[in-house]
């Protein structure tokens, strides 16, 4: 397949084209052509730079919410590793991707370390040929549901952030008790709640012990009860 045939979905004209060859290169290919970094790894580095930096800028502007801590968390759950693998085969960068004999296009669609490291050589290639504009609506594009609707339940546990919040403040901890259980031995139902320093801050149960414990703390932290 022909890569402006990518470039094209993407509304994108380019500059210069060797610099996507060159993202869109696996080392592997430098054996087999007896070269050397003539591959995507460099332009790996700049993309990185700047897949962060937009995504940060996006987070912020999406969640007023977080604090920095939270907002840091969001974005290493969205770029990472997977994720940007994801993209790759969302968009179908995988398709364009050429490779040496050392590897089989099999091996290629099933590493999401190759995956995460050419669409971050594409962004690479993509501010160098371009401009951050450019490169910024692309990223925007391919990103921004993804920031926009992901929440910080989706990315951390209550239990977690229900602890972090007690120790940012306090050095105790919090405590969970299993105060009821009802049911058939096959069916049972548990009943936690969530103390600190006394004080009963949530309730909440479920089918197991543990997920009364995470029903007690989502229950605290909807109280607000800090």
């Amino acid at each position: 397949m022909e890569l402006i045939e990518l470039l094209r979905s993407f509304d994108i004209n380019p500059g210069d084209i060797s610099y996507y060859e060159l993202a869109f290169t696996h080392p592997s290919c430098n054996s087999d052509m007896n070269t050397k970094h003539q591959d995507y790894e460099r332009l790996e580095f700049v993309g990185d730079s700047v897949i962060g930096f937009v995504s940060a800028d996006l987070i912020f502007k999406l969640h007023p919410e977080m604090d920095q801590g939270y907002m840091s968390k969001l974005r290493s759950y969205l770029v990472c590793s997977k994720s940007l693998a994801n993209y790759s085969r969302k968009y179908h960068i995988d398709d364009y991707i050429r490779i040496g004999h050392s590897i089989t296009r099999e091996q290629l669609s099933k590493s999401d370390k190759i995956l995460e490291d050419v669409f971050e050589a594409f962004i690479g290639a993509l501010y160098l040929d371009q401009d951050i504009g450019v490169t910024y609506r692309i990223i925007e594009q391919i990103l921004y549901e993804d920031i926009k609707q992901t929440k910080i339940d989706d990315i951390i546990d209550a239990k977690t952030r229900l602890q972090e919040e007690i120790q940012s403040e306090y050095r105790e901890a919090v405590r969970y008790e299993l105060i009821d259980e009802f049911g058939p031995p096959h069916d049972r139902t548990f009943v936690s709640q969530v103390v600190f320093n006394g004080l009963i801050l949530g309730k909440g149960q479920g089918k197991s012990k543990k997920a009364a414990e995470e029903a007690a703390a989502k229950d605290a932290l909807s109280k607000r009860s800090l």
